[in-house]
């Protein structure tokens, strides 16, 4: 998906702020939609959707810290930039200890917020890109058979093959067939970029 189709989802009660953020946006070439509620973005809501979430701490109804905890629930991995008034500081850090980006409080220039979004929106990229990439690199793993997972765990962790031979109990050319096919297998031209795969596989999000 390209850098074109990203958006910013504006979650606020207030129609003025929804409005102003809106316009914000559209001044500076970034795509926006605004939602009333948290139902109403969770309606709308997939995983497909790229961009960043700007959302109002506090709201009637479901609050912007019950829509962060229905996302989770739900593995997005949406940057959440919160919008926070006065005296909402220890709700904003608990929401960045929940996996928030960032928190902004009201009142805020333009640029500080239009900086964060950038910052987001990075953030949301690169993540769809690992995410990608972690999703090629377990496919490429499961066509592994176990004994060559094995071969493989051990030559990440930098056992070389006569230490591997005796730990599986079996031939050193017996283990340089398997860690051969691990190589071809998983599309690795070097040990490094083995270790670097697995790394990339085991990376939470």
């Amino acid at each position: 998906m390209n850098d074109n189709s990203r958006t910013v989802f504006i979650v606020d009660d207030d129609d003025a702020v929804r409005e102003s953020l809106s316009f914000l946006m559209k001044s500076i070439g970034i795509e926006a939609r605004g939602f009333s509620s948290a139902p109403e973005f969770l309606e709308f809501y997939n995983d497909g959707i790229v961009g960043c979430l700007v959302l109002d701490i506090r709201m009637p109804g479901m609050s912007g810290l019950e829509l962060q905890d229905r996302l989770n629930e739900m593995n997005a991995i949406l940057p959440i930039i919160f919008i926070t008034g006065h005296g909402d500081v220890p709700m904003a850090v608990e929401a960045l200890k929940k996996g928030a980006l960032d928190f902004i409080q009201k009142p805020f220039r333009d640029q500080d917020l239009i900086d964060r979004i950038n910052h987001a929106l990075d953030q949301d990229h690169d993540s769809r890109n690992i995410l990608s990439q972690k999703r090629e690199i377990l496919d490429r793993i499961d066509e592994l058979t176990s004994r060559e997972k094995e071969v493989m765990d051990l030559v990440v962790q930098g056992s070389p093959n006569k230490i591997i031979a005796a730990d599986l109990d079996v031939s050193q050319r017996t283990v340089e067939i398997h860690r051969s096919r691990v190589m071809e297998k998983m599309q690795a031209r070097s040990l490094a970029q083995l270790v670097r795969m697995t790394i990339t596989a085991s990376t939470d999000l």
